[in-house]
């Protein structure tokens, strides 16, 4: 049986919207067929009560509590046994504080990794360790990962944007895409919902994620042929 898919969700800063990524990458696996699992290590629990509030009618994502004290934090094993045996794609939300052997486990666990950033001062300051942790880890030093960044809740013809923009260009990291700051996503959180999940779809947002989903399924595709050539 093949693995499935693991895309984690990660910044050691907090409130620079990974829930909101997290959430709707798990909405475009499960409107696509795909059987999707979302792990959530995040003791806030975002990821879970959007499950929670997610109308049984739409695509069916299972979830995972892994920061439940019963849960070990960073043990493949334990969550694997508890999503679907057919489960093709699992999307990790993790905390804020990611560092040392917790992002490096993580990162083991993980088969790409998505980094959004807000754009402010701090933000990216703390964007440039978290990247730095990364590169250097264990894990990633052994096994190295694709990584995506993402600008995210941005208005472009904004200073603090252009000042990310150059910052997220002069990376050896692909910056994918920039997802405006909307309460369009406020809404769609508070009722388990994803941009996909909407029968009138904003063209704006749409067109903001096909980058990312094009980079995400190609880094799939990639990983399938790798896969595949070893075996």
């Amino acid at each position: 049986m093949t693995a499935p898919v693991r895309v984690m969700i990660a910044n050691a800063k907090g409130g620079c919207g990974k829930t909101t990524l997290a959430t709707n990458v798990a909405s475009h696996f499960a409107h696509g067929g795909e059987l999707t699992a979302m792990i959530d290590y995040d003791p806030q629990g975002s990821s879970m009560d959007w499950l929670a509030a997610r109308d049984v009618h739409l695509p069916t994502i299972t979830g995972v509590a892994a920061y439940q004290k019963h849960a070990p934090q960073t043990s493949t094993k334990s969550w694997a046994l508890r999503v679907p045996a057919n489960t093709s794609r699992v999307v990790i939300d993790t905390p804020a504080g990611l560092a040392g052997n917790v992002l490096s486990d993580l990162i083991q666990q993980s088969d790409m990794l998505l980094i959004p950033v807000i754009p402010s001062a701090i933000d990216i300051r703390a964007a440039t360790g978290f990247i730095r942790d990364v590169l250097l880890s264990r894990s990633y030093r052994m096994n190295p990962k694709p990584i995506a960044v993402i600008a995210n809740r941005v208005r472009k013809n904004t200073l603090i944007y252009g000042k990310l923009e150059k910052f997220l260009n002069s990376l050896q990291i692909p910056f994918i895409t920039a997802l405006r700051d909307t309460q369009f996503y406020v809404r769609a959180s508070e009722h388990g919902l994803g941009i996909v999940d909407f029968d009138q779809k904003d063209k704006k947002d749409i067109a903001e994620w096909q980058p990312l989903i094009e980079w995400i399924d190609q880094t799939i595709h990639e990983l399938r042929q790798s896969q595949q050539a070893s075996q």
